[in-house]
């Protein structure tokens, strides 16, 4: 869930002409959504590794935790690599990091191999993100029929759905559950790799590299939107975290559910949702998207408590449901405002600091509950951060209402 609407729009996806074929399109979409689908791949495995290396809720929390801390850095680190060395070279070190991250989940004997594979996996994220929107906006020209961003948006979307749910239907079926998933990422990913390697560079500005920390900005012009965008996406993204992190010990520990592909599908609903919901921004009014986020951030709040006090797997589904759209519409109305009101000079950093705040509410507040689940239980633990995050959704809501002005 990278830059990929500012990357969409930039100049050098401006071009009229398309550069690469059919093709060279579908390998970069393809190693953007395996990519993206590796960095899901161990949600319903958790609970395996648990019993596997012996380790506790609270341990599943950090594992997945410094994955977005891991994309974080690399957007901050690396969010302009792509711009000074060309799309290809990054596309391919993408790529190779997923391929990383599957041996080192393949090979894995303890919790510090996974944390190695959850950095090396952020970085991957944090690189693929950029290079391969920028590149399929080069390749596909202002007047494709497909649009770079949809297509750069369910690839990444798409991915991240579909990693989680890949990999928990072939645990259920393989007979090495926490081996096959991982050989099959592997496959995938070296296939993605060779795909970006076959074909050319797409870009033909390169200013050459230098490494130094994208500063964060935060636009002056629409500083009041940008904050509200950010923290009820944030509010979004702190769902789909706990949910990526704990859904498999829910499921296992209160509903007895065992299924791995369950587990899959309720991170797939969310991941999916989250794709349409900023689609579904086209058919909203700017001035209502952030009011029907917040709501439906607020009744998916609502639902996935239900869930937890009634030991019940509807209301989770359905939470997870109204919790990504309402993720979606919020993102997309921030990533809106930030590439059409603010200064062009500042887009990047604007939306590099935007994706920051979201991926650290994607991070911290997972810690939070394992925590909390260290000290309770999960039940009562689900209950406090729902009721957390309705509480910031509704402070988001609340912010919108202005009052009238006094007459001069």
């Amino acid at each position: 869930m990278g830059n990929s609407t500012l990357r969409a729009v930039s100049p050098a996806g401006s071009s009229t002409r398309a550069r690469g074929s059919g093709l060279a399109v579908f390998s970069v979409a393809f190693a953007f959504w395996i990519t993206m689908a590796g960095t899901t791949a161990p949600t319903p495995l958790y609970p395996l590794y648990g019993d596997a290396f012996g380790f506790t809720p609270f341990t599943v929390t950090v594992v997945f935790a410094v994955y977005a801390l891991g994309v974080v850095v690399g957007l901050l680190a690396f969010g302009r690599l792509s711009d000074q060395v060309g799309r290809r070279p990054v596309l391919i070190a993408a790529t190779l990091l997923s391929v990383c991250a599957a041996v080192a989940f393949l090979l894995a004997q303890n919790v510090a191999a996974m944390l190695v594979a959850r950095v090396v996996s952020g970085f991957s994220a944090a690189l693929v993100t950029g290079a391969a929107t920028a590149s399929l906006a080069e390749r596909l020209g202002q007047n494709s029929r497909v649009k770079p961003a949809t297509l750069a948006l369910f690839a990444n979307m798409g991915g991240l759905a579909c990693g989680t749910l890949l990999a928990g239907i072939l645990a259920n079926l393989a007979p090495s559950p926490l081996r096959t998933p991982w050989v099959v990422m592997l496959v995938l990913a070296a296939i993605g790799t060779l795909g970006v390697l076959l074909h050319g560079e797409s870009s033909e500005h390169r200013s050459g590299f230098s490494l130094q920390f994208q500063p964060l900005h935060v636009p002056a012009e629409i500083r009041s939107d940008f904050l509200r965008s950010a923290m009820a996406g944030g509010a979004g993204f702190a769902v789909l975290g706990v949910l990526t992190a704990v859904t498999g010990l829910f499921l296992g520990t209160v509903l007895n559910e065992s299924s791995h592909s369950l587990t899959g599908l309720v991170v797939f609903i969310a991941f999916a949702c989250t794709a349409f919901g900023q689609l579904l921004v086209r058919t909203l009014k700017p001035s209502t998207e952030l009011p029907v986020a917040c709501l439906g951030l607020i009744g998916a709040a609502a639902l996935i408590a239900t869930a937890m006090a009634t030991s019940t797997l509807t209301p989770l589904l359905a939470g997870a449901a109204v919790n990504g759209l309402a993720t979606g519409i919020a993102v997309g109305h921030g990533i809106g405002s930030i590439t059409t009101r603010s200064a062009p000079q500042h887009r990047g950093a604007s939306v590099s600091t935007f994706f920051a705040i979201l991926y650290s509410m994607l991070a911290v507040p997972a810690i939070g509950v394992g925590v909390l689940i260290r000290q309770t239980s999960l039940r009562p633990a689900g209950e406090t951060f729902s009721a957390v995050v309705a509480a910031l959704a509704l402070g988001v809501l609340l912010s919108l209402v202005r009052p009238p002005k006094k007459a001069a």
